[in-house]
Order: structure tokens, then sequence, then C-alpha cells
């Protein structure tokens, strides 16, 4: 039985990558028949990430009152709804007043299966999990490519993802026994389970180092990807044609870098794990800065991809044990908030460096992230080691 709801979480994670990357794969198309300027997809993804962000801090209470079953359910059918209106839309202003639910949800059901999955399942399966979102991350733009190369309009593509979202809501609803039967199991360990306002949740000891390596670690992630392609253009003189190519094998080293480390989590814990993904995207960054060559550059890309590959899952997973059963709903939240902060905050502000001083920084202003990252996750190793000796003196 319990089988079956891992089986509907690995579904609900392939679920949550689906929409992350149709709206960049259709906008082309969608901008010219809505007539406005190609830069207001950047409106649409700020009002997502604007309603990702709110319902991403308010997770901890509403999971703490519903339950982690129930809000996974109504944020998906949140979303489903969402897109399903995209799918409706004619007018860029519906698209801006559909992207609010599409926002959400979309917080809600990130920071709760992060959080079931950091609580009751092995750093494994934390892995294999983002691995899986990656598979809906590249099958999205997919389905959105199949249906523009029919002939078809973006719409389609829309609808059929909406229908995919809906599916999936009723297989949550179904599987909400399993949910409460899985937290009645663990009822006993959480029994201080409370929820505090932001203020308290930032003056926890080690959340404002966990925070901000969050923010880091998502900030690098999202700036490579968007400047990748304009760097090797701009800089090492690609083609846009093969720069395009040539970036997705980031994606690929996070993607397969996932799949793999879940093997590895079964022997290394998860401070480990974020070392060595640590340690390889140093060594990725600094190979972009090495004049070796295209494919030295490729490699480059593919290790930054394969060090983040780790990262996020490891400090995912790591969160209950850093602060406690009982806090853990709630600093997840915010921790999915910060995140998301980071990859909307600073690879705009990258274009700005870019535009006003030198694209060639970009290796740098990764490194500033990877050296950052690495600060805080190393302070927060150092809190709770001091946590440790504090209980193991209490204990005698």
């Amino acid at each position: 039985m319990l089988s079956f709801l891992l089986v509907i979480i690995y579904i609900s994670f392939i679920s949550l990558g689906l929409p992350d990357a149709i709206l960049g794969s259709a906008w082309p198309t969608m901008y010219q028949e809505l007539q406005v300027p190609i830069s207001y997809a950047g409106i649409i993804s700020m009002t997502i990430t604007g309603g990702t962000i709110i319902s991403s801090m308010n997770s901890g209470r509403v999971i703490h009152k519903f339950g982690t079953g129930k809000v996974t359910a109504i944020s998906v059918a949140m979303t489903a709804m969402a897109l399903w209106g995209f799918s409706a839309a004619n007018s860029f202003l519906m698209l801006c007043l559909w992207a609010i639910p599409y926002g959400l949800g979309a917080g809600s059901v990130d920071a709760a299966l992060n959080n079931f999955v950091a609580l009751h399942y092995k750093a494994k399966h934390m892995s294999w999990l983002h691995s899986f979102w990656g598979i809906g991350a590249t099958l999205g733009p997919y389905i959105m490519g199949y249906y523009l190369t029919m002939g078809m309009k973006w719409n389609s593509g829309y609808f059929t993802i909406a229908m995919l979202q809906i599916i999936l809501t009723a297989a949550l609803i179904i599987s909400l026994p399993l949910w409460r039967k899985k937290d009645g199991a663990k009822e006993e360990e959480v029994k201080e389970n409370r929820t505090l306002r932001l203020k308290e949740l930032v003056q926890i000891q080690g959340a404002k180092p966990a925070l901000a390596a969050f923010f880091a670690y998502c900030a690098l992630e999202a700036t490579t990807g968007l400047w990748g392609s304009s760097y090797m253009v701009m800089v090492r003189g690609m083609s846009p044609e093969i720069a395009a190519k040539w970036i997705s094998l980031f994606y690929f080293g996070i993607t397969f870098g996932r799949f793999i480390n879940g093997f590895i989590a079964m022997k290394l814990a998860d401070k480990s794990m974020i070392r060595i993904g640590q340690g390889i995207a140093a060594v990725g960054v600094l190979v972009l800065l090495l004049p070796i060559g295209n494919y030295g550059l490729i490699a480059g890309f593919i290790l930054i991809g394969v060090g983040c590959a780790p990262i996020y899952p490891s400090m995912l997973h790591a969160t209950p044990s850093n602060f406690g059963k009982e806090l853990s709903q709630a600093i997840m939240g915010m921790q999915m908030a910060v995140a998301y902060m980071g990859l909307t905050i600073m690879p705009p502000l990258f274009g700005l460096i870019a535009q006003k001083m030198d694209i060639g920084l970009y290796p740098f202003y990764l490194m500033l992230f990877v050296v950052g990252m690495t600060v805080m996750s190393e302070q927060l190793n150092q809190i709770n080691k001091k946590k440790c000796k504090v209980e193991r003196s209490d204990e005698n």
C-alpha cells in the first residue's frame, strides 16, 4: 500500500516539472498571436513566481491544518485549473490572471512533497524524485513542440498538460487514506508540531545560513542555464544554434546526476553529498575560465550540472535533521520561497551586469554563488555540530 503512495509521489514530481518550461517553448508563437512585446513573458513568469513564493512561505501552517495529502491534491487541482485557463485564454490579461492560481498551487505542492519525502523516505528517493522532475521538465516542451510542429495552436499543448494534471488530481484524491496512514505512523514523533511566524522562524538557530545556501544554489542553477548560451556565443564565438544545443548538456548533467546520486546516497550522508556536489560545481566553473577549447567548455557545463545534481535534493532531505521534525515543514516552506527568490532575482541581475560591463564576468558570477553556498553550508554544519555537543552534555 505504501509503495503505491511512493509511485503517486514519483508521478507527482513528473507533474511538477511538466509546466515549468512550456511558457518559454511556446512564447515565440504566443506573443505574436497575442500581439504583445516579447518581453511580456517576464510579467507572466514573475506573476507565477510571486504566487509560488507566497504559497511556499505559508505552506507550513496550511499543511499543519489540512495535512500533506489534501494540500497536495488541492494544489495540483489549482495548477490543473490554471493550465486549463491558459489553454482557453485569448488575451495577455487572461494569462496574467490565470498565472496567480498557477503560482499559488505550484508553491504549496512543492513544499508539501519535499518535506513529506524528507520526513518519511530515504535520501535516495529525494535524488530520484528530483530526477523525475527533470523528466517532466523535458516532456513539457516536447508536448508543446509536438502540437506546434503539427500546425496546431499553443493552446492545445496547455490543454494536454492540464488534462494530465487533472488525472493526477484524481489519483491523489484516491490515495488520500495512504497519506493519512503514513502521517499517522509518525504522529508520536512530531507531537510538538506547531506553527511559527516568519520572524520567529528566521531567528531559529541555523535558519539564516540554510536560507542563504538555498538562495545561492538556485541563483547558480538558474544563472548557468539562462546565460550559458549567450556566454558561448558572445565570448567563445560559437553559433547560436550550437550553443543552444550544448547548454542542454548542463540540464542533462543535473538529471542524469540525480539518478546516479540516488545510488550513492545509499552510502553517503546528506552532508557529504552536498560537499561533493559543491566541489564538482566549483571545478566546472573553473574549467569555463580555462583556454582549453570548446570541448573543454562543454565539460565545464556538464560538471556544473553534475555538481548541482546532489546539492538541492540533499539540502532538502537534511531539513528535518537540521531543524527537527516538528519545524521541518515551516522551514521547508521558507527554503522553497527563498530558493524561488534566488532564481527570480539573480539571473536578471547578471543580465544588467552583462549589459553595463562585460558578459565575460559570467564564470566569476557563478563562482560567487558556489563559494557563498559552500560557506553558508559549512556554517550550518558547525551550528548543528555545536547543537549535538550541547544535547550530549545535557544527556550526561
